[in-house]
Order: structure tokens, then C-alpha cells, then sequence
């Protein structure tokens, strides 16, 4: 029983491992030189007429000389005040207001990336907020490094309690796992939040975004561009590239977040993600087969508790390496209770997951996918 259930485990151990070893290697970058390139921030927003000022307050505040980058707004059908507050921003900004062409975040940053001027683009959500350098560092990593797309950090904002420290510490765990495969010279995930790309790539690579499904608008770029003979994804290791996002308030919304992103997996193509996802899935469904069982068989107890030690050391040493980068190890005293608790909310998400959501014209915004 022993021998099986490490044999099961084994295939998620090693790809943690070369993971976690690949984040070692992980230098800090700090721009040492002033970019030239013209840049253009996108965002798509759908009813953001409240989170829009504060975001373009923080974009306003950067260091990138003003007339090299511009910012587009795509108002992405709202319902609201969205268009008329990015339109009535008073503040020193090249601001670029549109309507989308179609529905949904994919058309709306197809629509905003054929209005664009920039060769280097940046998309990022109306909840996020950023340093003043996050424009030039991107910049500057992209002209010293030229890379098709990089893939830059995202955490999310604190929330208290057990349910707010879940959040943070599963974030920070896929954002280890963004890093460490992007590093590893296999990228399998990547977040629309804080992407830069340059305009030909994306141009080269939209009409492969799977327009079907409405998510997938980060994902779905990255496999493509993936495909090509020499791929030059990057991940921007750097505390002045990191943009904040908000933490889902409740259980429900976080649930149906998850939902979204797992709905993706069936049209995925690119092996090393689905390696990569199918090694995690057996490895908690092991967990919580082992558990029930025990309930039954009070011998399995033992073989549950091996399972869940072996699967919690490449978890802590990413988690440990993560958490120190983003300047939030106190989230490791989370760790434990985080660890029992996750591989039934995985369970939890793929079985919300077969339940068919409800057809709702002004839900997920943007933001939300």
C-alpha cells in the first residue's frame, strides 16, 4: 500500500522539486538604465466606475516620462459610469477611452491592442494597484532582455481570518509555481493582472485565444506563444513590478473565481500544464480517498499521514521561498492548517466546477476572469 501510494504521489514530488530548485536560482531585477520604448497600458474594465480612479491615480503617479506611454480604456459593455469616468479624468494622463468592438475581456483587449501605438503593451485590472516605477521597470527589463512576453508578479491585498490567510497563501503558492516553471524553462501559468507583451506577439497569437470560452485571455496567449520555434517568455522578478489585486470577499466568489480558471483546463494543449495539473489531481484526490478510507480502515490513518508529509515538503519549500520574496513570511504560520484544509477545496472546485454556471450578460467582469 506504501509502495503504491508513493508511486501515485511520485510524478507531483519530482515536478515540485525542479519547481522549487528553479527558484533558487531567482536574481532580483533592478533597472540600472532610463527605457525609450513607448508603451501602452491596457484595461479592460466592465462596471469599474469605482475602482477606475484610484487605479488611474496610481498610473498617473509613475516615473515613465508621460508622452511615452498612453493608456486605454476599454469600457467592455458596463452598465454603469465606467466610460464617462475614464473619460472625465482630469489628471495628467494620455488617456484612451473606447468601447468594445464585442463582448468580453478577449475582444476588449483585441479592440484596445489594434488602437494602440505602443510596441510594448501592459495589461493590467481596474482593482490593481502599483508602484510609481512598475511602467519603467517593465520597460526597462523588456529593451535589456527583448522577450516576447513576461510574466510579472501579482499578489493580493491581506484580508483577516482563516478564510483571508487561505487566499494569500494559495496565491502565493501559484504565484511560486508561475515563477518556478517560467524559470525552469517550461511556463505553465501566467496572470492577465500584470502581463506585458509586445503588440506583435499578441497580433501574431490573438487569433488562437479560444474566443469560445471567456476566460483564458492570459493563458491561452502564453500556450500559443509557447508553440513557436523559439519562445521567448520571461518571468520579471522584481518588488517594483508587483501589482496588488483584491482577495475575493467571500467564499462564494472565490469559489466561482476557481470555477472559472479550472473551466479552462479541458481546451488546455500545452503538455507541461497538464502534467502538471493532472499530477496535483491525483495527488489530492489520493489524500482525501486515503482519508474517507480511514474513517473505515483506521490503518490507512498511517498511510494518510505519509501521503500528506510527503506532498507538504516541496509545498512548504515554495511556499517558505515565495512568501520570503514578497515579504510575507508571517502567512507560514497558516501553512499547516492551510495544508489539511486544501485538498478538499480543490475537491470542492472541480466538483462546483461540473455544475453549469448561469448565463449572466453582466457577470464575470474582467476583472473577475
Amino acid at each position: 500500500m506504501y509502495w503504491l501510494t508513493v508511486i501515485l504521489i511520485l510524478p507531483y514530488l519530482i515536478l515540485l522539486i525542479i519547481i522549487y530548485r528553479s527558484l533558487l536560482k531567482i536574481k532580483p531585477y533592478k533597472a540600472t538604465f532610463l527605457p525609450s520604448s513607448f508603451v501602452t497600458v491596457v484595461v479592460a474594465c466592465r462596471n469599474e466606475e469605482r475602482n477606475l480612479p484610484s487605479l488611474l491615480k496610481n498610473i498617473e503617479r509613475q516615473d515613465y516620462p508621460e508622452g511615452l506611454f498612453e493608456v486605454i480604456i476599454v469600457d467592455d459593455n458596463s452598465t454603469d459610469k465606467t466610460h464617462e469616468t475614464a473619460s472625465d479624468y482630469t489628471g495628467q494622463l494620455n488617456i484612451i477611452t473606447i468601447n468594445n468592438k464585442g463582448t468580453g475581456k478577449k475582444q476588449a483587449i483585441r479592440t484596445a491592442i489594434e488602437a494602440s501605438s505602443g510596441n510594448l503593451v501592459i495589461t493590467t485590472d481596474a482593482d490593481c494597484r502599483m508602484g510609481k516605477r512598475w511602467i519603467s521597470t517593465i520597460a526597462s527589463y523588456y529593451e535589456a532582455n527583448k522577450p516576447d512576453l513576461i510574466i510579472c508578479p501579482v499578489q493580493i491585498a491581506p484580508r483577516k481570518g482563516f478564510f483571508g490567510r487561505f487566499q494569500e497563501l494559495e496565491f502565493l503558492s501559484l504565484q511560486g509555481i508561475t515563477a518556478g516553471c517560467t524559470l525552469a524553462g517550461n511556463p505553465t501559468m501566467c496572470n492577465g493582472a500584470n502581463l506585458a507583451f509586445t503588440r506583435e506577439a499578441y497580433l501574431n497569437h490573438s487569433g488562437y485565444l479560444h474566443d469560445e470560452i471567456a476566460s483564458g485571455d492570459d493563458i491561452y496567449l502564453l500556450h500559443s506563444i509557447k508553440k513557436d520555434k523559439n519562445p521567448r517568455v520571461s518571468w520579471l522578478e522584481s518588488a517594483d513590478s508587483v501589482v496588488t489585486t483584491a482577495s475575493s470577499p467571500t467564499v462564494m466568489a472565490f469559489l466561482k473565481q476557481r470555477r472559472r480558471w479550472i473551466s479552462k483546463g479541458k481546451s488546455y494543449d500545452d503538455r507541461a500544464t497538464i502534467l502538471l495539473a493532472v499530477a496535483t489531481f491525483v495527488t489530492i484526490l489520493l489524500m482525501v480517498s486515503l482519508l474517507v478510507a480511514a474513517i473505515i480502515i483506521p490503518e490507512l490513518l498511517k498511510v494518510f499521514l505519509v501521503v500528506l508529509t510527503l506532498k507538504s515538503i516541496p509545498d512548504l519549500l515554495i511556499l517558505r521561498n515565495t512568501s520570503a520574496r514578497y515579504g510575507k513570511s508571517s502567512l507560514m504560520k497558516w501553512f499547516l492548517p492551510s495544508q489539511i484544509v486544501y485538498p478538499f477545496y480543490v475537491l470542492c472546485v472541480f466538483i462546483f466546477s461540473l455544475i453549469p454556471a448561469k448565463r449572466d450578460i453582466n457577470s464575470p467582469s474582467p476583472r473577475e476572469i
